[in-house]
């Protein structure tokens, strides 16, 4: 090629029309992404106005992640560009869900204010596979339920699971983080175990008393209507309450299952359990159930 034609370009040139640097478009010649057309008389590259073109779509590919090998298979057409863009979708997703969970670990941890150890654990439990996650639930859940005597209650913990998506979000992230470090404490599974046995029928009678209040929520509903009233629990009002409510149920185990669920953390466990799943849960009824617990108290000092 003659080097005096106008379309003739140096490397110093064709930097300045597409506005890169002149190692880059070195790098990517060597490469073979942009080879020069032609070599000047004392063996300078030159390029012409298709180098330009051809830049231009190797930029395109670069800045949409395709690596340089990739974008040589391309151009040399052993490949096409759908291909390489769909392995490049399948990766991005990849590393799209691990740094959603890098994300959610470290707002824990700037939330919590959490120690280097602390902070291992969470990355640890956050990065679990979903048969190590499944593995940690079913221990729980055989501590937690195993053998009660209700057929019910198995047929619901057989279909029970807890399980994060392909595609967690960060708040679901965020909620695994918790209820791992939940269930996998030893205290917190006697204590729930606890208050399971409390509310599990003995056979040939009927539900115990109290177990409704952790079932029907018109119960929590009821008590926070009351609250907001101003009704005080160690007032006669809250006594008309609990004879509503209970009727002439046993009251003092009313009172041993709601002291159970509390001291338990029954709440916080629905709640953690409803966020891992993308549900919406009912508002944290703590609050409720506690007052419900201070005025059984003062109905029975009574």
């Amino acid at each position: 090629m003659d080097d005096e034609r106008t379309e003739v370009l140096t490397i110093g040139r064709l930097a300045h029309r597409t506005g890169l640097p002149v190692r880059t478009l070195r790098f990517w010649s060597d490469k073979g992404a942009v080879p020069p057309v032609a070599r000047s008389a004392g063996g300078y590259r030159l390029y012409d106005a298709e180098s330009v073109a051809r830049v231009e779509l190797v930029r395109t590919l670069r800045e949409l992640g395709l690596g340089l090998d990739d974008v040589c298979r391309v151009l040399s057409g052993r490949t096409t560009v759908a291909r390489v863009a769909d392995a490049h979708v399948a990766a991005l997703d990849t590393q799209i869900r691990s740094l959603k969970v890098s994300r959610a670990v470290l707002s824990t941890v700037a939330k919590r204010g959490s120690t280097v150890e602390e902070t291992a654990l969470m990355n640890r439990l956050a990065r679990l596979s979903a048969a190590e996650r499944k593995q940690i639930i079913d221990e729980f859940k055989e501590e937690v339920f195993g053998g009660l005597d209700d057929p019910r209650l198995r047929d619901r913990m057989r279909a029970f699971s807890i399980e994060l998506p392909d595609d967690p979000t960060p708040e679901q992230v965020d909620a695994w983080i918790d209820l791992a470090e939940l269930v996998r404490d030893p205290g917190f599974r006697a204590r729930l175990r606890t208050w399971m046995e409390l509310n599990t029928p003995v056979p040939e009678q009927g539900r115990p008393p109290g177990a409704s209040i952790w079932w029907a929520r018109q119960i929590v509903q009821t008590v926070a209507e009351v609250r907001k009233g101003g009704v005080a629990p160690e007032g006669p009002a809250a006594a008309e309450v609990l004879s509503e409510l209970f009727d002439d149920a046993d009251r003092a185990a009313v009172l041993r299952s709601l002291e159970a669920g509390i001291e338990a953390g029954a709440e916080h466990y629905r709640r953690l359990v409803a966020r891992v799943r993308g549900q919406s849960s009912s508002p944290d009824a703590t609050e409720e159930l506690e007052w419900l617990a201070r005025a059984l108290r003062a109905a029975d000092q009574t």
